[in-house]
């Protein structure tokens, strides 16, 4: 399948899959997607408290280094988990500009090393962040309880539907701990049934630039007294 490499309108890159007319991220930006979806409305909630965090499509690493940066700015604690089937190459790593359009040139050698490290070891990337990358396909995730806060961005439900199924959503909810939040960009109602179906309480919010909505979803238990 033919790759290339484009520029989004905040002037972040990502990878871009022609025959699929499907890209990593959005084509109204990258980061900025990133740090809506998954920081403002994701890892905020955790604030002041360490976390352990799953990235449903690692990716280029964009998620996962800007959680990162977000770790050294708010002295959190955070045990990162990265799973991937398809390991994007190190010439598209090479051509991906968030270094720069980050403003963290300091951190270069961490986003390298965030590649660069060997899948299925837990590096420490400093004294606060930890990295596990895991080649591994969504359907073989098996963890249960482990999670407090899972990232799901998988390709769009258009282009593998098979992705956001009742099964798939079955897995995240058993990995997550208790009161763990699931975080997505995707507003789809056959995605929100799905999350339902299988224990999740669903909300609706304002999606990052280009998409009206978006969800998060709670693994709440019911107290019997």
């Amino acid at each position: 399948m033919k790759r290339e490499i484009i520029k989004t309108l905040d002037g972040s890159t990502t990878i871009h899959l022609e025959e699929w007319n499907e890209s990593y991220h959005s084509k109204h930006g990258a980061i900025q997607e990133a740090k809506h979806v998954f920081i403002k409305n994701g890892l905020s909630l955790f604030e002041n408290s360490p976390v352990r965090i799953m990235e449903i499509g690692f990716g280029t690493g964009l998620n996962a280094f800007i959680t990162f940066l977000e770790s050294e700015n708010k002295n959190q604690e955070i045990d990162y988990v990265g799973v991937e089937g398809y390991p994007v190459n190190a010439d598209e790593v090479l051509a991906m500009n968030y270094v720069e359009e980050l403003e963290a040139l300091e951190f270069r050698n961490i986003f390298q090393e965030m590649h660069k490290s060997e899948w299925g070891k837990k590096i420490e990337i400093s004294s606060r962040f930890s990295l596990t990358k895991r080649k591994q396909f969504f359907d073989e995730i098996n963890d249960f309880e482990i999670f407090d806060l899972i990232y799901f961005d998988a390709f769009g439900y258009r282009v593998q539907p098979e992705l956001w199924s009742t099964e798939i959503f079955q897995k995240m909810y058993n990995s997550l701990k208790p009161n763990g939040v699931l975080v997505t960009y995707a507003a789809r109602g056959v995605v929100k049934r799905s999350m339902i179906s299988v224990g999740f309480t669903v909300e609706k919010l304002a999606g990052p630039p280009g998409k009206r909505e978006m969800f998060r979803a709670f693994k709440r238990y019911n107290l019997v007294v």
